[in-house]
């Protein structure tokens, strides 16, 4: 009788857990953090509020009703009336519409020159990357808000032009961010081997190393998103910004400060017109701040792939 041999089993080739993209890895990051998960949901909620808003409120923009001047928040003006009798909360969502839309085209404006401006200026290196940021630190000499209100000043009073000003003058921190990371992209592996296959220079810089600055570019365009809207609102402040008859958060926050002149005992007689304008950009600015930060954490590789 002869005995049998159990047969022999081949072990099976370990399988390996399947990579995780960069894009998705940052998504899991993102939504482990509360406070960014927050930020982007009252950005959310505002930006839907103030876009479909007024199409249901009964009172226009600029409508003028003497009979209800300097009303305080009740059931039939939610946040009270201006002393020309236009209801609040409608002129709030209006100015919220032009204020997070200066944000955004400032900040995409001082993104689109910085990038373009440190990337040129790094890639090229030598005596053109020496003039072009000896050009910058000059810049960053002068102050700041100078430049913005002699830049307003001088193109002329409107909300196309203020955007403008204070993108043209927004991008020093941006080109510096980027001509730092060009500085060391280009003499990477990916870089040369796209030399080495015969790629142009142009080529190499936009189809190879433009796209890995998109982490810090995001991060930092939408910090400054927050800086435009603060900026925009000091100059509204001042009678340099948005002007009548539109209105931004910041126009709206002056005419209420107006009636700290005529408070009595320390108190404003007509609170609700600058309580309620301050406190809806306040919560703007916190919140572009929150998903900020989230975005910086979320995106840098130096966190680890957790």
């Amino acid at each position: 009788m002869t005995a049998t041999t159990a047969p022999r089993t081949i072990p099976s080739p370990a399988v390996e857990p399947p990579t995780v993209g960069l894009g998705r890895l940052a998504w899991r990051r993102l939504k482990r953090n509360r406070l960014a998960v927050f930020g982007g949901a009252v950005l959310l909620v505002l930006a839907a509020v103030v876009l479909v808003g007024p199409l249901f409120s009964p009172y226009a923009f600029d409508e003028i009703v003497l009979e209800a001047k300097e009303q305080p928040p009740g059931a039939r003006h939610w946040l009270g009336t201006d002393d020309k009798g236009r209801d609040l909360l409608v002129r709030v969502l209006y100015g919220g519409r032009l204020s997070l839309a200066i944000g955004l085209l400032a900040a995409g404006t001082a993104t689109v020159i910085g990038v373009v401006y440190g990337a040129v200026a790094g890639y090229a290196g030598g005596r053109i990357d020496n003039a072009m940021m000896r050009f910058v630190d000059v810049m960053y000499g002068l102050p700041y808000m100078f430049l913005v209100i002699l830049l307003v000043t001088y193109l002329g009073k409107s909300v196309l032009l203020l955007f403008v000003a204070l993108g043209a003058v927004g991008w020093l921190t941006m080109a510096r961010i980027v001509r730092g990371e060009v500085l060391r992209l280009r003499d990477s592996d990916f870089a040369e081997a796209a030399r080495g296959l015969g790629a142009r220079p142009w080529r190499v810089l936009i189809r190879h190393i433009v796209p890995n600055l998109l982490g810090p570019v995001i991060v930092y365009a939408t910090l400054g998103v927050p800086r435009a809207m603060l900026q925009e609102a000091f100059l509204s402040f001042l009678g340099l910004g948005v002007q009548a008859p539109a209105a931004s958060w910041g126009t709206l926050a002056r005419d209420g400060s107006l009636e700290l002149s005529t408070a009595i005992g320390g108190f404003s007689v007509n609170w609700w017109l600058i309580v309620f304008p301050c406190a809806v950009l306040g919560l703007t600015l916190l919140a572009l701040n929150f998903l900020g930060d989230g975005l910086r954490d979320a995106l840098d590789p130096r966190t680890g792939r957790r």
